[in-house]
């Protein structure tokens, strides 16, 4: 506890969306308990566009720190280098705001904060997003004080923006479909949808598509060719709103827009991307697959006749109804 009289929890990890939805959503929660929440990013990835005006934390530190995992020779090492003296700067700084604790989310940008947590025997809290495990993470695991994930026995709920829950409601039918690629996008997904979207049309099916930035135009330019009308956008803050107007989804399976999308109830069909580290996006989505609260297929297996077939012949009420028993909020 610091000087003020407050407890204190550092947050620390990003890179990508899925691993700073996590940090937004417990620091949302942390704010409700009156503890006061720190955060320590990377430069690079998207951790500076989302967290570096926002006022809601006491403070923030953004470090050089760079993935390590696929370079090799000189990049490796001067990686690790530079991560050991991020780490250095982290540890200062957690010293010097008498952090309580650190909440590790996992990516490249949890290295530095967390490796000086281990150092200073700081309690450290580690959150795995997806049902298998990142290479840091594993390394951390046994340097924790809890390990915890939303997948398996013991499973924990997942850290949600209480906004998807807010706007959940049960599907019973379909009357519009969103189409989600990640903050990058996925080109899989865009072609796929453009290759049902007259069909969509033809049955008066409202399309909702997050393209990713850079293939927003060709995209934009397919429906335009088409004659389809479509809310077509590369990325937006207002995502959730998105998703509670759709009645079913066609998604990539990262783990925040998995278990946002389960909060708010809408069923998907999943499409993981096929390079994920140990293919994780593929066993998030069969973990809810196997439970009957959603659809998985590889980019190769994505076929018009299957998308439809769940459309026309699944009971969309039931899935809807299972994922919401299975996206819990959390205490």
């Amino acid at each position: 506890m610091n000087s003020s009289g407050k407890s204190s929890i550092l947050l620390t990890g990003g890179g990508t969306g899925g691993h700073l939805a996590i940090v937004r959503a417990v620091k949302e929660e942390l704010l409700k308990r009156g503890i006061k929440p720190y955060y320590i990013g990377s430069t690079a990835g998207q951790d500076r566009n989302w967290f570096e005006d926002d006022e809601d934390f006491e403070e923030k530190l953004f470090l050089p720190s760079k993935g390590v995992v696929n370079k090799k020779g000189v990049a490796k090492l001067s990686s690790l280098m530079e991560v050991l003296r991020s780490a250095m700067r982290a540890g200062r700084f957690m010293k010097s705001r008498s952090v309580d604790a650190v909440l590790s989310v996992g990516g490249f940008s949890a290295a530095p904060a967390s490796f000086a947590a281990v150092a200073l025997r700081a309690p450290l809290f580690v959150h795995e997003q997806n049902a298998v495990s990142g290479k840091l993470n594993r390394i951390l695991k046994p340097f924790a004080k809890s390990f915890f994930n939303s997948y398996g026995n013991g499973a924990v709920s997942y850290p949600v923006s209480d906004i998807f829950f807010e706007k959940a409601r049960i599907r019973e039918s379909v009357e519009s479909v969103i189409f989600l690629g990640g903050s990058q996008g996925a080109r899989a997904i865009n072609d796929f949808a453009l290759s049902v979207a007259p069909k969509l049309k033809g049955r008066g099916i409202k399309i909702i598509h997050q393209t990713g930035g850079a293939d927003l135009a060709r995209v934009k330019m397919g429906y335009e060719k088409q004659s389809i009308e479509a809310d077509i956008f590369p990325f937006s803050k207002e995502i959730a709103e998105k998703i509670a107007e759709a009645d079913f989804a066609v998604s990539r399976a990262g783990a925040s827009t998995l278990w946002e999308l389960a909060a708010n109830g809408i069923p998907t069909l999943f499409v993981p991307y096929p390079y994920a580290a140990g293919d994780h996006q593929y066993h998030n989505a069969k973990y809810l697959a196997d439970k009957d609260a959603g659809w998985v297929l590889r980019e190769e297996e994505l076929r018009r006749e299957s998308f439809w077939k769940i459309i026309e012949d699944e009971d969309m009420q039931r899935v809807s109804e299972r994922l919401r028993q299975e996206a819990k909020r959390g205490g």
